[in-house]
C-alpha cells in the first residue's frame, strides 16, 4: 500500500509555488495525496522564516502535528523551506518530534527524505541552495481560475533588515522561454489570471540577459491566448523604468495594479537599511506611475521601529502615508533577525512603541481604504468571481484592484442568475462597509 503525504504551506505565495513542486514531484514517485496534512502517513511542513511572527507559526504548526503523531495519526513529521534552510540542525536538537528537515536545495530529493523518514531514519539533509528547481511540475493549491508564476529565485538587494539573501541565495531568473512555457500550461489548465513572483519581480533578467526584461515578459505573456488578466507583485522602487510603466499602461492584459514595498520614505532610515531614496524622490516615482498608468491602484509596505528610527522619522513616514493615499498598504514592526546587519544595530526601538506606531499608520489608513472605496460607489467593475457565501448569502470575487490573500473582496448579489466561479462578471458597486465593497450584478450583461 502507498503511504499519503500532506503538505501545510506557510508563507508567501514563492514558497506555496516550492510547495506545489513538492507535491507534484511525491505524486509521481507513487505517494497519494492528502489535502490535509492531519490525515496523511507524512506530514509535510512547509515553513516560513522570515520573521518572528511567521517562525513561531511555522513552529506552533510542527507542535500541533507533533501532538497528532503522539497519537498515533501520522507516522513522520518533515519541515522543509526557509526556517528548515535558515536553522537547519537546530529544528532537530529544539523539536525532536520532527523527523526530517530538509533545505530548500533538498526540494527535488524530497521523496527519498520522506521514504527514510517512514523508514525510522531521521533525516537532515541541505545540499547547495542553487539546487533548488526554478521550474518543474506542479499540483496546484489555488483555485483553478488562478495561479502563482515565479519568474526567479533569491534576491541581491541585501536590505539591512532582511534574511532572504542567506536564505534563498543569490538572485536567479528563469529563462523567457521558459515562463512563457509554463504559463501557457496554466492557461490551458483553466487559469485566467496569473500572478507574477519573485523576491523583486523587477530586477528579472539582469544576471541572464544583462538587461531588466520585465517588460518585454510580460508584453510575451499577454499574446497568450485565453489569458485575461497579469498581475504583478513585489517590484523594488530602484528598477521601475519608464518602460515598465508604459507596457502596463499600454497591455490591456496587465492589471493596473503594482505591489511596491518601500518599507519607509525617511532617507535617513532608507540609507540605514542599505536601501536607496527619500521622501521625495519617493514621490516623485508614485506621481509619475500614478501619471503614466490612469487608475493605477498601488499596495505598499512599511517597516515602524527600525532601529533608530526617531519621532520625527516616524512623523515623516504618518504625513508620507496620508499624503499618498495607497489604495492598499500593509504594516509590519521591525523584527530583529539574527545574521542581519540590522540585528546589531544600536538604538533598537521597544515593542509597546513598534506596535503602537504600526497601529497609528494602520488607523490612517483604514480611514484612506474607506474614502477610497466609498468613491468607487455607482461605479461598474470588472470581477473575478472566487464563491458564494452560505451566511451572507452573496457570491463573491476580486476586481482589479485586488490581489488574492492579501487583499479585500467584493461581494454581490446576482439575483435570477447563477455566476460560474471563475468568470468575469459586472458588478455595479453600491456601498462600502469596513473597506469591502458591495454591490449588484449587471443582469443583463451575466445572461449574455
Amino acid at each position: 500500500m502507498a503511504y499519503s503525504v500532506g503538505l501545510v504551506s506557510l508563507g508567501c505565495a514563492k514558497n506555496q509555488v516550492d510547495g506545489e513542486m513538492i507535491m507534484a514531484t511525491l505524486q509521481k514517485a507513487g505517494y497519494e495525496i492528502r489535502d490535509d496534512a492531519a490525515l496523511a502517513d507524512a506530514a509535510i511542513v512547509n515553513t516560513c522564516g522570515f520573521i518572528d511572527a511567521a517562525k513561531k507559526e511555522s513552529i506552533e504548526e510542527i507542535l500541533e502535528l507533533a501532538r497528532l503523531k503522539a497519537e498515533g495519526k501520522i507516522k513522520a513529521i518533515v519541515v522543509t523551506g526557509c526556517l528548515a534552510e535558515r536553522y537547519r540542525e537546530e529544528i532537530l536538537k529544539e523539536l525532536p518530534e520532527v523527523d526530517a528537515v530538509a533545505g530548500i536545495g533538498a526540494d527535488s530529493d524530497i521523496a527519498a527524505v520522506i521514504e527514510k523518514a517512514l523508514n525510522g531514519v531521521k533525516v537532515e539533509s541541505f545540499p547547495e541552495k542553487t539546487l533548488l528547481p526554478l521550474s518543474g511540475e506542479r499540483r496546484l493549491s489555488t483555485p483553478g481560475h488562478f495561479a502563482y508564476l515565479k519568474i526567479a529565485e533569491g534576491c541581491d538587494n541585501r536590505c539591512a533588515y532582511c534574511a532572504i539573501p542567506f536564505i534563498r541565495g543569490h538572485y536567479r531568473s528563469r529563462t523567457m522561454e521558459d515562463i512563457v512555457c509554463e504559463a501557457q500550461e496554466l492557461v490551458r489548465g483553466g487559469a485566467k489570471e496569473l500572478i507574477l513572483i519573485a523576491q523583486d519581480t523587477t530586477r528579472y533578467g539582469w544576471d541572464l540577459y544583462g538587461e531588466l526584461k520585465l517588460p518585454r515578459l510580460l508584453k510575451e505573456l499577454c499574446k497568450i491566448d485565453g489569458l485575461s488578466w497579469v498581475r504583478v507583485l513585489y517590484c523594488y522602487p530602484d528598477y521601475i523604468t519608464d518602460e515598465l510603466l508604459q507596457t502596463i499602461a499600454q497591455e490591456e492584459k496587465i492589471v493596473k495594479y503594482m505591489d511596491l514595498p518601500l518599507q519607509h520614505c525617511s532617507e535617513r532610515l532608507l540609507k540605514a537599511m542599505l536601501r536607496t531614496g527619500s521622501r521625495a524622490e519617493l514621490t516623485r516615482l508614485i506621481q509619475k506611475m500614478r501619471g503614466m498608468i490612469p487608475n493605477l491602484v498601488l499596495r505598499t509596505t512599511l517597516i515602524t521601529g527600525f532601529p533608530g528610527e526617531t519621532e520625527e522619522d516616524f512623523t515623516q513616514l504618518a504625513e508620507f502615508v496620508r499624503e499618498i493615499r495607497f489604495e492598499r498598504l500593509g504594516c509590519f514592526t521591525y523584527s530583529q533577525e539574527e545574521g542581519t546587519a540590522a540585528a546589531e544595530m544600536p538604538d533598537q526601538i521597544d515593542e509597546e512603541v513598534k506596535q503602537h506606531r504600526m497601529d497609528l499608520i494602520m488607523e490612517d489608513q483604514m480611514n484612506i481604504m474607506q474614502e477610497w472605496g466609498e468613491k468607487q460607489v455607482g461605479k461598474t467593475v470588472r470581477v473575478l468571481v472566487e464563491g458564494f457565501d452560505r451566511y451572507a448569502e452573496c457570491w463573491f470575487g476580486r476586481s482589479y484592484a485586488d490581489s488574492p490573500d492579501i487583499d479585500g473582496k467584493i461581494f454581490f448579489t446576482a439575483k435570477g442568475v447563477r455566476p460560474k466561479i471563475g468568470s468575469f462578471v459586472n458588478v455595479k458597486i453600491t456601498e462600502c462597509i469596513d473597506c469591502d465593497l458591495t454591490g449588484e450584478i449587471m443582469i443583463e450583461e451575466a445572461r449574455e
